[in-house]
């Protein structure tokens, strides 16, 4: 394994693992107010990288400035049903419904002309059923959590796009401090408005907040950007796809939250399905049309 792959790793770790912190830090906060503290934390953890990687760049503000604000808004469209839907629902279901956004990518993809191989589709087909047997209980019926996490998964996964329009025009560490501040605001006007946060309350969630706001965002992008230079995107996808992985173990280790047999065999089935959508294909001689996967 080499080091880049490592960083793979870690990153997924660190970002399973947070569904805990996230979960965790709403005892003392409600939901906006949590993604306000975290978000300004992140923001603020993330100065210094601007200052290491961009400060040498000449850039397009407005363009920064335009890309980081559309995105910001999805952000906080994701993150705001994220963190509401885990008031409701475990976070092995947060986990492993939030990383079906992976498979949305490829088919909000289809929107933009781009095609799809079979063995996604089969992917997609079988995290289908796993989501099916995950989410679906008696009479049809789905939980009102799992319902928000899946919907927050359509805004991950839009995020993933315009992210990937904009990544090769504007600075990217400068742009995503841009878009955490945006979030942030954002969140801080749903708090103050809906909620009442307080100092004694964020100080009660210092940790899931330096976590959540540090360990998950400054330092996972971080190992993400510096690992993927190195390493296949789909295999980096299948890597970074564990995420769920570590969410289930997390909240067994830390919130001995259990999953019955029907939800461990959705859960395996999404992952499997995802593990196939990913896998790396082979390079092949001829172009051909570009695939999303």
């Amino acid at each position: 394994m080499s080091i880049s792959h490592l960083f793979l790793w870690t990153t997924a770790a660190i970002w399973g693992f947070a569904f805990v912190a996230q979960s965790v830090g709403m005892q003392n906060l409600g939901p906006y107010s949590f993604n306000a503290a975290r978000f300004t934390l992140a923001a603020l953890s993330m100065l210094p990288l601007v200052y290491i990687f961009d400060r040498h760049r000449v850039s397009d503000l407005r363009l920064t400035l335009k890309a980081a604000a559309m995105t910001g808004l999805v952000l906080f469209c994701g993150a705001t049903l994220q963190q509401i839907g885990l008031l409701y629902t475990t976070t092995a279901n947060a986990g492993f419904i939030t990383t079906m956004y992976m498979l949305f990518v490829p088919i909000i993809g289809l929107f933009l002309k781009h095609t799809i191989s079979r063995k996604t589709w089969i992917g997609i087909l079988l995290s289908l059923v796993g989501l099916y047997t995950l989410t679906v209980g008696p009479n049809l019926s789905i939980q009102y959590g799992d319902s928000l996490e899946l919907l927050g998964a359509i805004f991950w996964a839009g995020h993933v796009l315009i992210v990937g329009f904009y990544s090769r025009k504007i600075p990217i560490v400068s742009f995503s401090v841009v878009q955490l501040v945006v979030v942030a605001i954002l969140s801080w006007i749903m708090s103050l408005t809906t909620e009442q946060p307080s100092w004694q309350a964020i100080e009660n969630s210092w940790l899931p907040l330096l976590y959540a706001g540090i360990a998950s965002s400054a330092i996972a992008y971080t190992l993400q950007a510096i690992g993927q230079k190195n390493v296949a995107p789909s295999s980096a996808a299948l890597i970074l796809s564990t995420e769920a992985v570590f969410a289930a173990l997390g909240g067994w280790l830390f919130m001995e939250e259990t999953l019955s047999q029907r939800e461990l065999m959705g859960c395996a089935l999404v992952f499997f399905g995802m593990i196939i959508s990913q896998w790396p294909r082979k390079p092949s001689v001829n172009k051909a049309t570009p695939v999303a996967s």
